[in-house]
C-alpha cells in the first residue's frame, strides 16, 4: 500500500509533505514531474525512479546509489547532455506500467552515498532541475499533487519487492492469469499452493474435504500448531487463512468434486491435480478437458526396497489443449486405486518428496506462461528418487 508505505517511513513522508509528487509501484520509488532540459533545449518533465527495499511497510536498507529515468536524456541549460550522471541508456521495463529510459550513477560528495532515500531523490532531483531553473525560474518538482489515498488493486497485501529487487516484476506478470484451482491439499498440493501464494495470480481456488490432522502437519509447509490441530477445520480453511496473512482472492471449498459440481473448475485458466484417488481423477481430467481447459498432474510412488529403503518416483504430466492424447495412449497418468503395499499410500512423512513434487509442477506451469524458457516442451517428467535421474518425454 503505497500511501501507507509513505506514511510509516519518515523520509518517504518529508518528500510528500514537501509536494514531491512520489508513488510506490511495483516495490521502486518514483518521484514524477521532475524538470529538466531536453536535448532540444527546451524544459520537459520525466520520471525519477529507484529501488526501495521494504520489509513489511518500512525501508529495511539503503539501495544503491543508481537511480533510474523515464525521459529524454537530461542536458545542461545549453542543450549539453550532463555526461558525468551517465551509467547507461537503455529501455528498462520495471515492472507493468514502469519503465525508464536511462541509468544515474551520481555519490554524494566523498563517495559515502546517501543516507537515505529523501537525500538520494531530492539530490537527483536538483542535479537535473537546476539546468531547467536557468531557462524557466518557475520550474519546481515540488508540485503539491492531491494526495491520492485510494491503491491500485493488488492481490497481495503488502509489496512485493522480491521482484522489484531482481529486476523482473514485468516478467512475474506473465503469472497474473485470472483463476487457479488446486484440486487436493495434501502433501503436495498444500506445497503447490506455497508456491502459487508468492505469484500474482487473480484468483486461487482450494478443493479439499478433508480435516487437517497430525499426518497432514509433518507433510506440509508450515507449521501447525497443536491448539489449531484441535479444531479439527478443514484443509482448505486452514491453508486459506494461513496464506490470507499475504495475499487476496484465495477461496476455501470444503468439499469432494463429482459430476454434480465440476462446473465449480468451467472457469478456471488452469488447474493443478493434487489427488490420489483415481476414479474422480479420471472424471475430472474428462470434464477439464471437455472445457478446453489445461492442467497439470502430480504422482508419487514409493516402495521399501528389499534392504529396507525407500525407492519410488515423482512424477510430473501435463495436458493442454495442443496436446493430451498422451495421458491416455501412454497411460501416465494410473486412474487406479493406490496399491495396498505402496508406502505412500498409508501417508507417509516425506515433506521433501513432497515440495519437489510441487516444484517441478509449478515450474512447468512458469514456463506454460513464459516465465522461464522451455526448450524441450514437455508434458511428461518423471524424477527416479533412488536414481536420482529426471526424464522428459511427450514432447510436441
Amino acid at each position: 500500500m503505497s500511501h501507507q508505505t509513505i506514511d510509516h517511513n519518515p523520509e518517504l513522508k518529508r518528500l510528500r509533505d514537501e509536494g514531491f509528487n512520489i508513488s510506490i509501484v511495483g516495490g521502486f520509488l518514483v518521484v514524477d514531474d521532475v524538470p529538466y532540459v531536453a536535448p532540444d533545449n527546451t524544459v520537459k518533465t520525466g520520471k525519477l525512479i529507484s529501488d526501495l527495499p521494504l520489509s513489511g511497510n518500512l525501508i529495511s536498507k539503503m539501495g544503491t546509489h543508481v537511480a533510474h529515468f523515464c525521459g529524454e536524456y537530461p542536458c545542461n541549460h545549453k542543450g549539453q547532455p550532463l555526461l558525468y550522471l551517465r551509467h547507461q541508456s537503455q529501455e528498462t521495463v520495471h515492472c507493468p506500467g514502469l519503465s525508464s529510459q536511462h541509468s544515474f550513477s551520481s555519490k554524494p560528495n566523498g563517495g559515502v552515498g546517501y543516507s537515505d532515500y529523501y537525500h538520494k531523490m531530492t539530490s537527483y532531483v536538483d542535479k537535473l532541475s537546476g539546468p531547467a531553473r536557468q531557462l524557466d525560474p518557475s520550474c519546481d518538482a515540488r508540485t503539491f499533487p492531491p494526495f491520492q489515498g485510494n491503491e491500485q488493486h493488488s492481490v497481495f497485501c503488502y509489496i512485493d519487492t522480491a521482484s522489484s529487487r531482481a529486476g523482473i516484476g514485468a516478467l512475474s506478470e506473465r503469472l497474473a492469469v485470472p483463476r487457479v484451482a488446486i484440486v487436493g491439499l495434501g502433501g503436495t498440493g498444500s506445497y503447490v499452493l506455497d508456491l502459487l501464494a508468492k505469484t500474482p495470480i487473480g484468483e486461487i481456488h482450494l478443493f479439499d474435504s478433508d480435516i487437517l490432522a497430525n499426518h497432514n502437519a509433518f507433510r506440509a509447509p508450515g507449521a501447525a500448531s497443536f491448539d489449531e490441530l484441535v479444531l479439527r477445520q478443514t484443509k482448505v480453511h486452514y491453508f486459506q487463512a494461513m496464506y490470507s496473512k499475504m495475499r487476496r482472492h484465495l477461496y476455501a471449498h470444503a468439499e469432494k468434486l463429482s459430476e454434480a459440481n465440476v462446473h465449480k473448475l468451467q472457469s478456471m485458466t488452469f488447474v493443478f491435480l493434487c489427488l490420489d484417488h483415481g476414479p474422480t481423477k479420471r472424471m475430472l481430467i474428462e470434464n477439464l478437458e471437455k472445457f478446453g481447459i489445461s492442467f497439470i498432474d502430480v504422482g508419487m510412488g514409493l516402495n521399501l526396497s528389499s534392504s529396507g529403503q525407500l525407492i519410488g518416483s515423482l512424477q510430473v504430466t501435463t495436458s493442454t489443449p495442443e496436446m493430451r492424447d498422451h495421458i491416455t495412449a501412454k497411460k501416465r497418468i494410473s486412474f487406479g486405486e493406490p496399491e495396498g503395499e505402496a508406502i505412500y499410500a498409508t501417508n507417509i512423512q516425506v515433506a521433501e518428496l513432497n515440495s519437489l513434487n510441487a516444484a517441478m509442477a509449478v515450474i512447468k506451469w512458469k514456463k506454460l506462461m513464459g516465465f522461464y524458457a522451455d526448450e524441450d516442451g514437455e508434458h511428461f517428467s518423471v524424477y527416479s528418487v533412488h536414481a536420482n535421474h529426471l526424464i522428459n518425454a511427450d514432447t510436441p
